[in-house]
């Protein structure tokens, strides 16, 4: 039985069920410590100086959090939130649509930013800088440039992939924040809360199994939790203990590292078929039968993180913990 529980893309439910669960102001938001108290400072002196928050860019890998801290930025100002994402705006003119529609102090968000067009990026530059756009109507001879002015706004970007983004507008965001993996005892902690709401009765010692393989991501370990918590109802007396959150982990190929099904196969991949690399990205996407972006957001940091694998200038390469975890003999040069 498998169950890809690391995919960045949600159902409907999902996204129904992560905007019940998303806390509203910073003092309830789990873990980010750093960026919290950073957010809290500056969000403090922009409303005491009468003045919008500078521009925010939100950047890690996904599943950390980065719309819902958009939500807590907006909570916390008092003011409005218009929504939408990189790919969704595919001309200029999607653009000053949007801008158009914005009230004194709103925070916009575009999720995916760095999936913006170029086109669209550079209208852009002006709006964060100066709050204002310039944009052309008609064609030909007939054409004119028309000076649009705006409200003064807090753009909120969010990026899994930081590198992507052009200088010149990286440059415009006043504040960058890292969004970092969660500690286990914080992510132990967002599982007892979302219990409280799904009302579910959750032992301490299955929350922190689930917890430890979550992946250092709280959008994993609430699905964890809601497919556990199916498992309890089925298979058990309906309270998620130890012992019924192991069986149900294993049975979805979640293992004690929190590695799933296209993690593992990743490595016993690099292992079998290149004799643990260095192998390329896309040689190695290509072998899973998955997207090389998808390899290298979603799967790849945390395989770096926890020591699977290393990067190198020849390629990939699995390190002596990945034979281990797998049961692999170490070959000698490991």
């Amino acid at each position: 039985m498998n169950e890809n529980l690391s995919q960045e893309s949600t159902t409907p439910e999902e996204a129904l069920l992560e905007k019940s669960l998303r806390p509203q102001y910073l003092s309830q938001y789990i873990g980010q410590e750093k960026v919290k108290g950073q957010l809290e400072i500056f969000i403090k002196a922009a409303k005491m100086r009468e003045e919008v928050l500078d521009h925010v860019l939100l950047f890690g890998p996904p599943g950390l959090g980065k719309t819902t801290m958009a939500f807590v930025i907006a909570n916390e100002l008092g003011v409005g939130l218009k929504q939408t994402s990189g790919p969704a705006i595919e001309k200029p003119g999607d653009l000053v649509a949007i801008l158009n529609e914005l009230t004194p102090g709103d925070v916009l968000f575009i999720d995916e930013i760095h999936r913006m067009p170029m086109a669209v990026e550079e209208i852009l530059y002006s709006a964060m800088e100066d709050f204002y756009i310039d944009i052309m109507i008609g064609s030909g001879d007939g054409s004119r440039s028309v000076h649009l002015d705006l409200p003064p706004f807090t753009l909120v970007g969010a990026t899994t992939r930081a590198g992507m983004l052009s200088n010149p507008l990286r440059a415009r965001f006043g504040i960058s924040a890292h969004m970092e993996y969660y500690a286990e005892k914080d992510l132990e902690e967002i599982v007892k809360r979302t219990a409280e709401i799904f009302e579910v009765e959750v032992a301490d010692e299955a929350a922190l199994e689930i917890a430890l393989r979550s992946r250092g991501t709280p959008r994993i370990a609430n699905r964890l939790l809601k497919r556990v918590r199916d498992f309890a109802q089925i298979m058990g007396d309906g309270q998620v203990d130890r012992t019924i959150t192991d069986k149900a982990l294993n049975m979805l190929d979640v293992d004690n590292e929190g590695l799933d099904y296209v993690d593992q196969k990743i490595l016993k991949t690099m292992i079998d078929m290149y004799q643990g690399g260095p192998v390329g990205l896309g040689t190695l996407a290509v072998n899973i039968a998955e997207d090389q972006e998808t390899v290298e957001d979603m799967y790849e940091p945390y395989l770096i993180q926890r020591g699977f694998i290393i990067r190198t200038k020849q390629g990939r390469k699995a390190t002596a913990k990945a034979y281990e975890h797998l049961g692999y003999p170490l070959p000698e040069n490991l």
